[in-house]
């Protein structure tokens, strides 16, 4: 049977390195799982494979989008799950490499049949969201979806915002569409987690966030500096550096935040992955991740 080899793990453990030998060991190609790195133009901000690594191993949907272009995980599980079946055609191995859970989510479980939202919902929350806040918000999804409103984290106005595009679009609450029912996939998915102590990954973040300024993450950030109200910018990273630049942080300060708000993430990561039972952990080294896979 046919096989899905899916790495994943928090930010900065070294996923791309491992998955790229594995890829080379297999000889075959990976399918990114990284909702920041499919946009042009922030590869460093984003951490994306540089064009060595892009040499070593085909990788698909990597810097494939403008910034300003709209994509969501619904319509990453249909271009993903092509892009395999193409590869499944000639490989009998595909290797899927990122973090963003829910990306990984979207192929290894299937996203709710959900409706695609038109530009003018879409603009028009937004707008609501800039002018009044999050509390305008919070008030029009209890109306709409009173049983999602209590299970959706309140601070996040992407997930509200998300929610009642879905709501408005389908005429229906959201709450309603969600069926939590995994789908079945035509091939086996063999699922890895990379992992090492919090210290020493902890640590990876810092040295990474270092090297990155190093490697021009200010100069990434001024250039797309006019565009940072769009969704693609709204990460960590660059919205640190935007507040350095609006001179609400220092310079210092700003590189200190990104290192914090990077280790917050990871755990957040973290917790995501251990919910799901299918997971192997494993250090992160490709022989280790060879010996779970077993070539």
């Amino acid at each position: 049977m046919k096989r899905l080899i899916v790495i994943t793990g928090p930010t900065g453990i070294g996923k791309t390195n491992v998955a790229i030998e594995i890829a080379e060991r297999l000889g075959t190609e990976i399918v990114s799982a990284d909702s920041r790195q499919i946009y042009r133009d922030i590869p460093i901000g984003t951490a994306a494979p540089d064009a060595g690594q892009l040499a070593r191993v085909r990788h698909h949907f990597v810097g494939t989008l403008g910034l300003d272009e709209y994509f969501s995980a619904a319509q990453y599980e249909a271009e993903a799950l092509e892009v395999i079946a193409r590869l499944h055609s000639c490989h009998d191995d595909v290797v899927m490499c990122g973090g963003s859970m829910m990306y990984v989510d979207a192929v290894c479980r299937g996203i709710d049949d959900i409706p695609t939202i038109s530009s003018e919902i879409r603009n028009h929350l937004m707008e609501r969201y800039e002018r009044d806040g999050i509390e305008s918000l919070r008030i029009s999804l209890l109306g709409y979806d009173p049983e999602y409103y209590r299970m959706v984290d309140l601070n996040n106005h992407r997930r509200i915002i998300h929610a009642l595009e879905i709501c408005l679009q389908a005429g229906v609450p959201y709450s309603s569409l969600r069926t939590g029912e995994a789908k079945k996939r035509p091939f086996e998915i063999v699922k890895i987690a990379l992992n090492m102590p919090r210290e020493q990954l902890f640590d990876r973040i810092n040295r990474r966030v270092d090297a990155m300024m190093l490697e021009g993450l200010e100069q990434e950030a001024r250039k797309v500096y006019p565009l940072r109200h769009l969704n693609s910018l709204n990460t960590v990273g660059f919205k640190e550096m935007f507040a350095y630049f609006d001179g609400t942080l220092s310079r210092d300060t700003a590189i200190e935040r990104i290192k914090k708000n990077t280790r917050v993430y990871a755990k957040k990561q973290l917790t995501w992955f251990a919910k799901d039972s299918q997971i192997i952990w494993c250090e992160p080294s490709a022989d280790a991740v060879a010996s779970i896979i077993r070539f």
